[in-house]
């Protein structure tokens, strides 16, 4: 599978600490190679979108689409508590 950003979610990731960069572009990998890998945690955030919401780490959490063989990546935002 493919990734693709969108505009958001590259502007997400520019603000994002480094810390936070660093451990994404490692879930996004992960993402890559089997959406089911435990760290990610991902499930189906909103079925009527077709969104889905992943983990970075603890306190934080990526947003995307799956389109074709592409996951489109939507926003990577601090955990909502």
């Amino acid at each position: 599978m493919k990734l693709q950003y969108t505009r958001k979610a590259l502007c997400s990731l520019e603000a994002a600490p480094p810390a936070v960069r660093k451990a994404f572009y490692k879930q996004a990998a992960f993402l890559c190679e089997n959406l089911h890998h435990p760290s990610l945690r991902a499930k189906k955030y909103s079925e009527a979108d077709g969104r889905w919401q992943a983990r970075v780490n603890q306190g934080w959490r990526f947003y995307f689409k799956i389109v074709g063989g592409t996951y489109i990546i939507e926003d990577v935002i601090p955990h909502p508590k």
